[in-house]
């Protein structure tokens, strides 16, 4: 896939750039009256988004078959490049046969706005074990991206040129709009900060003083700004809702140093991939002007199988990285999981203590059940501030009669 139109930037990559002009995205609301269409979910309007923006430079639309093909066997399109996961659009046998006699596919979102339209080229059947397999290393439906593919995806993938109206990026009215970026905002953001070097930290989750003290050595280590980027679309069943976590990061943000952090949140689908996805991960940074990449213990990782083991090494994520770090402009940073040493007061490598170091920490599930028991938080493992916002969101459950 080559971009038609795309932004050049001091940073590296150029970016590819969907969005039509004003004039033109009122003459496709008008003609798309009465065209098929498709409402899209939540994971397709994340797709769109990124493809719209240029954040999944090089990609010019969602993948044909060629491109798929190679990049569940290869993690490489057609043409050779770099790039772990499939960015698909799937539809059902009737609305596939309507587009095709159309020429056209309205995509749509959950309030019937025109989002995109596109104008199919090829259609093939899915079939999603082969994805499953190729891209997760999977078939147990306890990995959640798994579960989609054999459970929620349609019979068929379409490809197409791709015309994407203003408003699949405009950001006004959203969770967190004051901290959302396209990459080339994002890019003149550090511009205009004077920053050439930046490391990004991407999580799913609240952040604690564990990830916080991870962060803060990275920055030390790279000499660089640190980009705090949470992803915001659709992650893990029974994680924490978005609303929420944008409250821990913004509560968080004041005890970094002044000028050294940017909050910006990122709208990409998760698909919990594990070491494809931490390479997806940093391919997407780039695009964003990042030069650095934290990347930790099971990054990525979508915790464990139908066996109860996990799906992934804890640290494949890492390697698959280094070995392809001769063709990223990002350099990545790995760090080994941290636990707090109470006799030192510090956060430490878990691996490398002294053997009969007492290392404590806290799940997400403890962290719920203290929660729901109204017991606070320590202070080792989370600052007051964030606390008080996972308080809130998780008061205390009330105590049972007799």
């Amino acid at each position: 896939m080559h971009a038609e139109r795309g932004l050049s930037a001091p940073h590296g990559t150029t970016l590819v750039d969907l969005v039509v002009g004003r004039a033109r995205a009122r003459e496709l609301v008008q003609q798309a009256a009465a065209w098929p269409h498709r409402v899209l979910t939540e994971r397709q309007r994340c797709d769109l988004e990124l493809l719209a923006s240029g954040a999944f430079s090089p990609l010019t639309g969602f993948m044909g078959q060629d491109d798929h093909t190679r990049v569940c066997r290869e993690m490489r399109l057609s043409d050779g490049t770099l790039w772990p996961m499939p960015i698909t659009l799937d539809v059902d046998d009737q609305t596939l046969r309507n587009a095709e006699a159309s020429g056209h596919l309205a995509l749509r979102d959950q309030q019937g706005r025109l989002l995109a339209v596109l104008e199919p080229r090829g259609a093939w059947r899915v079939d999603p074990v082969f994805e499953a397999e190729a891209v997760f290393g999977t078939s147990d439906t306890a990995h959640p991206s798994v579960n989609h593919l054999l459970h929620r995806t349609h019979r068929w993938y379409v490809t197409g040129r791709l015309e994407v109206l203003p408003r699949a990026v405009e950001v006004a009215g959203r969770e967190g709009h004051d901290l959302r970026f396209t990459p080339a905002s994002l890019r003149r953001h550090f511009d205009e900060l004077g920053v050439r070097r930046v490391v990004a930290f991407n999580t799913r989750n609240p952040m604690h003083r564990a990830h916080q003290e991870l962060t803060l050595r990275a920055a030390r280590e790279t000499g660089a700004h640190l980009l705090v980027q949470p992803v915001v679309g659709p992650t893990k069943p029974g994680d924490i809702d978005v609303e929420t976590r944008v409250a821990c990061y913004r509560r968080l943000m004041p005890s970094y140093p002044f000028g050294g952090v940017t909050l910006a949140l990122l709208p990409l689908a998760m698909r919990m991939g594990g070491p494809r996805e931490a390479l997806w991960h940093a391919i997407i940074r780039q695009n964003f002007g990042v030069t650095h990449m934290i990347v930790g213990r099971d990054h990525a990782g979508p915790g464990l199988d139908s066996r109860g083991r996990p799906f992934y090494h804890p640290y494949a994520a890492q390697e698959l990285v280094r070995q392809h770090q001769h063709e990223l402009e990002v350099s990545m940073v790995a760090f080994p999981q941290l636990g707090y040493v109470e006799s030192t007061d510090s956060y430490e490598p878990v691996d490398q203590v002294p053997p009969g170091t007492l290392v404590r920490s806290i799940s997400g599930t403890e962290v719920r059940e203290r929660l729901a028991r109204g017991e606070s938080l320590p202070e080792w493992f989370t600052p007051p501030a964030v606390a008080e916002v996972l308080r809130r969101r998780f008061p205390p459950l009330p105590l049972a009669a007799g």
